[in-house]
């Protein structure tokens, strides 16, 4: 595993995929054992991996899709349904990426000294280096399976970038448009010199197909500093300067980000390996260390200017489901219908905020009543239209326990218990999409009534594209021709080449897993009834959910 993607043709301008696109269907990303002879090492020694055995993966056999009938009575047993080559039972195809984390590594206000010598992974991993390269990845990804078999649309649900600067944005929107990204800031450096050969080299990305519109969520780091605080003037001014933010524990200290204590690091982009600088206790240091340089394009975003953003773009829709009425009333909530002469509705939730953080953070799902009533209003519309619907959301509802890391805000206009036992008034509601945990989670929400089981909906959670296993999702909603339709659920590795910058932070993504000691860490993680031991090794889960359709919708669908 080397640092770079090795000498390449100065004409070439980007990082192609492998040529051979598959599922977690067809083969998963299976992380090899560390060997018992290995020394033991810090995160933050990406040279050491290798050789070390850290990081090793191999591919295994498939996941088939389990037949889920949670939602459905008792005497039922249909035959699985067919996903046929033609397509003719099936109503809508379409992807979930979500958790990207686009990052400037070389900002001077991350949270580098809480994980680069073990901690927390999502504040440090290697895979910061390279988070626009797995970007690019996925998007060749979806490009080869939408030639095999035509997508609809996308979604992205939350979390595009890392520290809502307006360089992670970019970076990006930009992938998706298949521009010229040159992802570093501050001075510009080349650790390897040549063209395409290290994590800090501008390549042209290869952009989603045109065919493709793709729809935004926004995440608690859209707009959040670290997607844990709102941004205060001393955070803000921080990221435009050049000397390294100093901080304390700013969940467990009352100061809040006014506590001190510790400079957060950064990552030295002129290094091959992506040294950490300027991380440590304040006694370390006899001056505040700093980062090479300063640049304006790491400045912080407004929720409005974020929002806005979304209108700079070449590729469809303009604002990707955002209108203009929206970025003037900072109301990051819409509904679209993806495919025309389809009854299905897709409703894009804002459920981040509430700028109370509490013991825990900003992390929590949250709705104000002007959101709650904005969902019911289109939820009403929907059933009375006559549509199946799908609710995409960034953090992800009834996972965990209230006063856990990411239970229900205690500020929301309504309890978590009366909100899904409204959305479980409609018949028609069969999906909510999430991300936020970094997980493959499913979770069925039974009907309330079990004369009623139409009122059931399920939840499906999507791994991030920073952290092991490093996924995206498809789904496909096929009429079973009887009462029911089928999601299915897929997980998808982006198809990396050997050599290239992708691959390189796949094998640290699992170096992270391994090094942080997630396998044991996960049944820990207070509140969490689905932790993702059950899903390992690979992390993946795939499924095929059945939902019984209402009288009016099972008549409508067999016309």
């Amino acid at each position: 595993m080397a640092p770079n993607a090795g000498d390449k043709d100065e004409h070439q301008d980007g990082y192609p995929i492998a040529r051979d696109v598959r599922t977690t269907r067809d083969r998963t990303v299976l992380p090899d054992p560390i060997p018992a002879d290995a020394e033991k090492i810090f995160p933050c020694e990406l040279a050491k991996y290798e050789r070390n055995g850290y990081g090793k993966w191999h591919y295994g056999p498939g996941l088939e899709a389990e037949r889920r009938l949670d939602l459905m009575p008792p005497a039922y047993a249909a035959g699985t349904a067919t996903e046929t080559a033609s397509g003719a039972a099936r109503l809508l195809r379409f992807f979930v990426i979500t958790d990207i984390h686009v990052t400037d590594k070389e900002s001077p206000a991350q949270l580098v000294v809480f994980g680069f010598r073990g901690g927390s992974p999502e504040v440090y991993s290697g895979v910061m280096l390279y988070t626009p390269h797995v970007l690019d990845a996925a998007v060749q990804t979806i490009n080869a399976l939408h030639e095999q078999d035509p997508i609809d649309f996308g979604v992205s649900l939350g979390d595009a970038c890392d520290n809502t600067q307006y360089n992670e944005l970019r970076w990006y929107i930009d992938v998706l448009d298949g521009k010229l990204v040159s992802p570093q800031s501050g001075d510009k450096d080349d650790p390897v010199p040549g063209p395409l050969n290290d994590y800090q080299d501008e390549f042209k990305a290869a952009g989603l197909s045109a065919e493709i519109p793709w729809y935004q969520v926004r995440g608690n780091h859209d707009h959040y500093w670290m997607g844990s605080m709102p941004v205060d003037e001393r955070i803000r001014a921080a990221h435009l300067g050049e000397e390294i933010l100093d901080i304390g524990d700013i969940i467990t200290d009352p100061r809040g980000t006014d506590s001190r204590g510790f400079f957060v690091g950064a990552i030295d982009g002129r290094t091959p390996y992506g040294d950490v600088i300027g991380a440590g206790p304040e006694a370390a240091f006899l001056t505040p260390p700093k980062v090479p340089a300063a640049d304006p394009d790491r400045r912080v975003l407004s929720r409005q200017e974020w929002m806005r953003e979304f209108f700079e773009t070449s590729s469809e829709p303009s604002g990707h489901g955002f209108s203009e009425a929206d970025v003037e009333k900072v109301f990051a909530c819409y509904a679209v219908e993806p495919k025309p002469g389809v009854p299905v509705k897709f409703i894009a939730l804002d459920d981040t905020g509430g700028d109370d953080p509490g013991k825990m953070g900003c992390g929590h799902p949250f709705v104000d009543r002007e959101r709650y009533d904005w969902l019911i209003g289109e939820l009403d519309k929907g059933q009375a239209e006559g549509q199946l619907m799908i609710v995409g959301a960034h953090v992800p509802i009834a996972v965990e326990k209230p006063g856990s890391l990411f239970g229900w805000s205690p500020i929301a206009c309504v309890t978590e218990d009366e909100f899904i036992a409204k959305l479980q008034s409609y018949p028609n509601l069969i999906l909510w999409v999430a991300g936020h945990r970094h997980l493959n989670v499913i979770t069925p929400l039974p009907s309330p009534d079990p004369a009623r089981p139409e009122l059931g909906f399920w939840q499906v959670e999507t791994s991030s594209l920073r952290d092991f296993p490093q996924q995206f999702r498809t789904f496909d909603i096929v009429h079973n021709g009887d009462a029911t339709v089928s999601i299915f659920a897929t997980d998808v590795d982006p198809a990396v080449a050997d050599g290239s910058p992708a691959a390189t932070s796949r094998a640290y993504g699992v170096g992270a897993f391994k090094l942080f000691k997630q396998e044991e860490s996960a049944a820990l993680a207070p509140g969490v009834e689905a932790p993702p031991l059950a899903l390992l090794p690979t992390g993946s889960c795939n499924a095929e959910l059945v939902v019984q359709l209402s009288p009016e919708m099972q008549a409508k669908l067999s016309r």
